[in-house]
């Protein structure tokens, strides 16, 4: 009886334990659930994490321009870029200017860039240009700003969003060696009168060889920082007429290159002389159709 006994107790107890396990392993899983982030708590999208973190442009108002008030630049300067990139390394850019406005200088602003500045171009005032296209590098999703001062010191503001990453660190294209080999390289292309913003307008590209290292890339070989070399400043003349200077950070893209219109006046040679920052100095003058 005694051992009848048991085996019935021992029966009751099979008979008990799987409920009392599916008891006790709902209780764990609601209580898990009390740590799992509902879905509307997933991670943001780059986009929204762009637009949630703290904006850089109101310190570099004070940093880059000395808090100057700035006006709507609509209709005085435009700028357009790709929203989001295909290469973050060689972004293009286009700048376009409103003549009656008598712009003298605009600055290129890629807020979350390590280098924010990317550049400042002074626009000769007997130049006739009105448009000047070139490509940066973007490091992050960010906004882009070109501030344009008038003649009269007047400052205008645009902006444009653009999706890239990692454009300043992105490898060379080129290996050291070639790019060392070809560096200070120039080409002039003149192009026909081409209808623009402002009416038909003849253009030219300067192309630059040169690495413009940005300081954050590496070696493919022997993962080390490759030291920051880069075209700092530009001047491009007509005869004796300044068309455009630049002053130029690690943001500027390899290989620099440049588009722009101008006034077709007469058939003077174009001069163009960059300075790099290890004090290298190029210059080479485009006479009729030299290229």
């Amino acid at each position: 009886m005694a051992a009848i006994a048991r085996n019935s107790r021992s029966h009751r107890v099979e008979e008990a334990g799987p409920a009392r396990w599916a008891a006790l392993f709902g209780a764990s899983l609601l209580t898990v659930s009390l740590f799992v982030a509902p879905a509307s708590a997933a991670s943001p999208t780059p986009e929204e994490a762009a637009a949630a973190a703290d904006s850089a442009w109101p310190g570099l108002v004070s940093d880059v321009f000395d808090d100057r008030p700035m006006q709507d630049g609509t209709g005085v300067v435009s700028l357009e870029a790709p929203m989001r990139a295909a290469d973050p390394a060689v972004v293009p850019v286009k700048l376009t200017f409103a003549p009656e406005k008598k712009i003298r200088k605009v600055t290129l602003v890629i807020d979350e860039n390590p280098s924010p500045v990317a550049a400042t171009f002074t626009i000769g005032a007997a130049s006739g240009l009105t448009e000047i296209e070139t490509r940066v590098r973007v490091n992050a999703y960010t906004d882009i700003h070109a501030v344009a001062e008038a003649e009269d010191g007047t400052l205008y503001m645009v902006k444009r969003f653009v999706k890239a990453a990692g454009g300043c660190a992105a490898p060379a294209a080129k290996d050291a060696a070639a790019a060392a080999k070809s560096m200070g390289e120039m080409r002039l292309k003149r192009f026909a009168a081409e209808a623009g913003a402002n009416g038909a307008r003849d253009t030219a590209q300067l192309m630059i060889r040169h690495p413009n290292n940005s300081g954050l890339q590496k070696d493919q070989v022997t993962l080390l920082y490759i030291p920051a070399h880069f075209v700092s400043d530009l001047t491009v003349t007509r005869g004796a007429d300044l068309v455009f200077a630049m002053s130029g950070g690690i943001s500027i893209s390899e290989d620099p290159n440049f588009r722009f219109d101008y006034d077709p006046k007469g058939d003077e040679p174009f001069t163009a002389k960059a300075v790099d920052t290890e004090g290298k100095v190029f210059e080479k003058t485009f006479a009729g159709s030299d290229s």
